[in-house]
């Protein structure tokens, strides 16, 4: 695992998550937060946004996920999150954490989360 990680923290949307029909129509707010593990050294060195990941793109990416998409599951949210973003960048690992402020439990908490931690699939060389 590279030591070296950009970190998108507590991006907030409006979605319509969750197994429950209210959900479903009603909509809630989701809080984001993704860590990319790559190599920063290039793009330290020469100053390159193209040695690294545009993290506009990366936020673009995940509002339109969302904000769009509709997921029984934060775990399939999460899930989405990482495969995409680990097929789309040159990252050695993700890991992304989903939470959701207002789950209907009928009780106080501060936000019920999933979080996930994967890794790019090793490539077999010869």
């Amino acid at each position: 695992m590279a030591a070296d990680k950009l970190v998108l923290q507590n991006m907030v949307f409006y979605g319509y998550h969750g197994v429950f029909a209210a959900e479903k129509e009603l909509g809630q707010r989701f809080e984001v937060d993704v860590e990319l593990y790559l190599d920063l050294h290039q793009a330290g060195l020469n100053d390159d946004l193209e040695a690294t990941v545009n993290y506009a793109e990366v936020y673009t990416f995940i509002k339109k996920l969302v904000e769009e998409r509709a997921f029984n599951l934060v775990e399939g949210l999460a899930e989405e999150i990482a495969a995409t973003l680990l097929a789309a960048y040159n990252l050695q690992e993700i890991v992304v954490r989903v939470r959701k402020p207002q789950p209907p439990v009928g009780g106080l908490m501060d936000y019920f989360a999933v979080e996930i931690r994967r890794r790019a699939p090793k490539v077999n060389q010869l």
